[in-house]
């Protein structure tokens, strides 16, 4: 492999560190391709009789020979290291040489590699730092990665030092072909490979950016909620099967507190607690962002709640609600709104963003209050909300204006006519 990186070795006493018998610690600064890191020798002189241009000790007393002699063998490690670096097609950056003479052996060469270790170390720290579902999508993205490499090229793995912005674009034309990915989908598992190359930049596993000219742009999404009248429908509609009626409750605690579906299956008793008005609030931590999510509970969700104290479902699994699975509440939400004749997708999802608009923004609750009970660390994130309100708003009022130009209309037909 042909490499053109410049490398320079520069031997110095670092004066400014002084130890306590005077004495200066020696380094060796190592550049490439304008790249620094520093080495320490281990060894100390006094600062008058270091040769700053020589960038040796001054002198032929035996302590200034022994020195000269190790910096010889130091250097010669420098260029053994850079030359095994080359010969191994590895990296060559001043960090990679620096790991190469400490002896260093955690440094990743390849993709699969990489990914693998970022996903052990979410693993250990899921219920800490990320929820399950974090952890299952990057698994996710590492599962269609591995496919795409052995598709497009023959591999199972593919080194670090080969990625490059083609692989970036390759990889988005297989997900939105091979996989039928939209483009929110497709960024998403892009995001998540960045997430990773970043650990490898930031470790000097990886010396250029391959996404540097790659935007992972998300396009915003149209979220769909119900109406009041959509909600007071669900409310009073009678379920003959129990099982639809507990589906049906869940999801309006959902509409009622926010709370994603995996924040309310993991509710109990402990989570409820008196507030700062005297009235009973709901304290929990989010399980995706692990932020803290405060809300008073309204009288519909604190009937939910009285209704289910005493189910044995609910007390065996020591939750505040009987919750079945996230794919069996979805799917019984879909006989719900076939029944109810709403022509809508009813979802876990739905519920949280229904709160956030039909029951809070949309009643007059400020946007910071609906941002702290929602669990955003963003406010920009609930802004998103907000702008649902005020397209419905000018719907309304397009409306409205269109009744007055035909109540008008009318008029001025009416006085033409002499009535």
């Amino acid at each position: 492999m042909i490499n053109n990186s410049t490398l320079g070795i520069y031997f110095f006493a670092r004066t400014e560190k002084l130890a306590k018998d005077g004495k200066a610690p020696v380094y060796v600064r190592i550049t490439v391709d304008g790249k620094r890191s520093l080495v320490t020798l281990k060894r100390y002189i006094e600062p008058d009789r270091w040769d700053k241009t020589a960038g040796y000790a001054k002198g032929f007393k035996e302590n200034a020979k022994q020195l000269n002699a190790y910096i010889d063998i130091f250097r010669n490690k420098i260029y053994a290291a850079h030359k095994s670096l080359i010969d191994n097609d590895e990296i060559i950056s001043a960090a990679e040489i620096k790991n190469v003479l400490l002896g260093r052996t955690t440094r990743m060469k390849t993709l699969v590699q990489l990914f693998e270790y970022h996903n052990q170390m979410m693993k250990e720290k899921v219920n800490i730092e990320y929820a399950p579902a974090t952890l299952r999508r990057f698994e996710t993205t590492l599962m269609h990665i591995k496919a795409f490499l052995k598709i497009n090229y023959k591999k199972e793995d593919i080194l670090l030092i080969a990625l490059k912005h083609q692989f970036i674009t390759d990889l988005e034309h297989y997900f939105r072909t091979e996989r039928g990915c939209n483009h929110n989908s497709t960024m998403k598992y892009i995001k998540n490979l960045k997430k990773v190359v970043n650990i490898a930049l930031n470790n000097d596993w990886l010396d250029k950016d391959p996404f540097k000219k790659f935007k992972t742009r998300i396009e915003p999404v149209e979220r769909d909620y119900l109406t009041e009248e959509e909600l007071k429908i669900l409310k009073e509609k009678e379920f003959k099967i129990k099982r639809l009626e507990v589906t049906r409750d869940v999801f309006l605690f959902s509409c009622y507190t926010g709370l994603a579906f995996a924040d309310v299956s993991k509710l109990d008793e402990n989570n409820i607690a008196i507030g700062i008005d005297g009235e009973k609030w709901l304290r929990i931590k989010r399980s995706k962002t692990n932020t803290p999510s405060n809300i008073p509970l309204l009288p519909l969700a604190l009937e939910i709640i009285e209704k289910y104290k005493d189910n044995p479902e609910a007390q065996y699994m020591n939750r505040l609600l009987p919750i079945k699975s996230n794919q069996k509440q979805n799917a019984y939400l879909k006989e719900i709104a076939d029944l109810c004749e709403i022509n809508k997708n009813l979802t876990t999802h739905l519920a949280r963003h229904t709160f956030a608009t039909t029951v809070t923004l949309a009643n007059g609750v400020p946007i910071e209050s609906v941002s702290s009970m929602l669990g955003h660390k963003s406010i920009q994130t609930t802004q998103i909300y907000s702008k649902v309100i005020e397209k419905k708003v000018s719907e309304d009022m397009l409306a409205l204006k269109l009744r007055l130009k035909e109540k008008n209309k009318n008029q001025q037909k009416n006085t033409a006519n002499g009535k």
